[in-house]
């Protein structure tokens, strides 16, 4: 028996946690793949964001997808702490909408729903019917592991030493509060924990006390997601995380002082236990924002000062072009130049952090590099606007020539941007393929990156400056680095042929050193445009 509940439950609990990833992953494909735009746009204070937090996390059914996108944002510099901590605790709330979608009694539509997104997902062409049809079979699987969950626990009804140890939990809510914690803590899931209690309460096994003190747990649990998405980020993101689970742990221990006080209130929002557990959770989160909002500002503040620093804030979006600059031909190129040095400065940091995900194997800051790419895409397309609504005006040879110029260095700093994110691919085989690197490997990347970094720094420089004599020291590097990618490229190959390296490794390194010699190509392009070569 032991063996059949315990395969029943895990297959259920399975079943519940795929259809809620399915689900999940349809509706952001079905919102767009540039979803996190609206997390970037509409969260310019902390009210805003949290509106925006719940309107994302309700589309994408996953607090933990939207607070790491928020922390990736926050790693970016692309968001301050009270726009992240405002972000996350919208998230808090839109994760509830899970819980009351399963407390409904609409077992009868499971099968229709599978049958309905299998169809759409399987046997339509179009990116948004299978988007749909994904997130409809989420739902439907959602339910059915959520049914062979209740159906499993029947067993346990009459097993005494589990009726009892639910009955402490009821007694003692610390108790349950901690259980509900560790379970989420494991699977990662707020919304599978008030499943599984759902579950319980369908077959009447466990009270609203217990039911509501396990669900306030998995309140605090739901944040290591969170926590784990901070390793190895910034100042802003660990501050974020700080405050999050801070809001959490507070709010749940302020719930269970009031327990019955709340006990009271969740009583009177339905008639079932399965429509109470829900509704707690609901209210739990919105009375938590509601709570801390009034004292957010000081909040943060001791916030800052247990984690003392400066925060690190990349203004989204282009800083420099002004519409009214356009009116006046220099100020407007002048503009343009401005733009150009700060996207050089963040593409040359996100190559910056991509040699290090390589190298030191940091998950941590992936996501948050990967922002940085979109960013230069972004300005890429303001700048090129910006020029074009330049060019169309009245203009002098020279002036005519230097927009062209711009127009080059700005695609030739996207491309840097490009050749990152492929190093950060190979990174990410690397970690996940477990390939093997040696040290001397590794030496040789950071040398021959050390030697392209100054590259980027030296062309920026003379652009800035219009130095022409920098502007052709940097143009004469690009043969140094031409030369060492041909050296690390034969002395590797001997590597692999005396089988000192896997040919798998080889690869990806060969890959590696081939991109950082098409940046220091790039680099090389904006030296040229100080000297009128290019």
């Amino acid at each position: 028996m032991v063996l059949s509940l315990a395969l029943g439950l895990l297959g259920g609990l399975g079943l519940f946690l795929y259809g809620m990833k399915q689900m999940s992953t349809g509706m952001q494909k079905a919102a767009g793949e540039k979803l996190h735009r609206i997390l970037e746009i509409l969260t310019a204070n902390p009210y805003m964001a949290t509106l925006t937090g719940i309107i994302v996390t309700v589309l994408v059914q996953s607090s933990s997808t939207t607070n790491v996108m928020a922390i990736g944002f926050a790693s970016a510099g692309l968001m301050n702490l009270s726009q992240t901590v405002g972000t996350m605790l919208g998230a808090n709330i839109g994760t509830t909408v899970t819980a009351q979608l399963i407390s409904f009694d609409i077992s009868v539509i499971i099968y229709p729903a599978i049958a309905l997104g299998a169809y759409l997902n399987l046997f339509t062409s179009r990116g948004l019917h299978k988007a749909i049809g994904q997130a409809i079979l989420g739902i439907g699987l959602l339910f059915l592991g959520l049914n062979a969950m209740s159906e499993a626990m029947i067993p346990l009804r009459d097993y005494d030493p589990f009726v009892r140890m639910l009955a402490r939990c009821g007694q003692t809510p610390v108790l349950g509060m901690l259980a509900g914690a560790l379970f989420t803590a494991v699977i990662q899931s707020s919304s599978a924990t008030a499943g599984v209690v759902i579950a319980l309460t369908l077959q009447g096994m466990i009270d609203t006390p217990s039911s509501i003190a396990i669900v306030l747990g998995a309140n605090i649990g739901t944040s290591i997601t969170a926590a784990l998405a901070s390793i190895g980020t910034n100042l802003t993101a660990r501050r974020s995380v700080l405050a999050i689970v801070t809001v959490k742990v507070t709010g749940v221990l302020l719930a269970l002082l009031f327990f019955q006080p709340f006990l009271a209130l969740v009583s009177l929002t339905g008639s079932s236990v399965t429509r109470q557990v829900a509704n707690a959770h609901t209210i739990f989160n919105v009375l938590n924002v509601l709570l801390f909002f009034p004292f957010l500002t000081p909040f943060l503040r001791q916030v800052q000062k247990l984690m003392p620093g400066e925060e690190m804030v990349v203004e989204t979006g282009s800083k420099y072009l002004n519409p009214k600059a356009q009116k006046t031909t220099s100020l407007a190129i002048s503009a343009a130049r401005q733009e150009l040095l700060r996207m050089a400065a963040i593409a040359r940091g996100m190559l910056q952090d991509s040699v290090r995900i390589f190298v030191q194997e940091e998950r941590g800051i992936i996501g948050a590099t990967r922002q940085k790419e979109e960013l230069i895409d972004s300005l890429e397309k303001d700048i090129t606007i910006f020029l074009t609504g330049i060019s169309q005006k009245s203009l002098s040879s020279h002036q005519s020539q230097t927009i062209t110029a711009l127009m080059h260095c700005s695609s030739d700093l996207e491309r840097i941007g490009d050749h990152a994110h492929n190093i950060i691919h190979l990174a990410e085989l690397k970690m996940d393929e477990r390939l093997p690197f040696s040290k001397e490997a590794c030496h040789e990347l950071e040398q021959m990156h050390q030697l392209v970094d100054e590259m980027i720094e030296g062309a920026m420089e003379a652009f800035e400056k219009e130095d022409t004599t920098l502007a052709r020291k940097i143009i004469a590097k690009d043969h140094d680095v031409d030369s060492m990618e041909r050296n690390l490229r034969k002395g590797h190959i001997e590597r692999l042929n005396q089988k000192v390296c896997r040919p798998q490794s080889g690869v990806v390194f060969l890959d590696i050193i081939s991109n950082l010699e098409r940046v220091a190509d790039h680099a090389t392009n904006m030296a040229e445009v100080v000297t009128g070569d290019f």
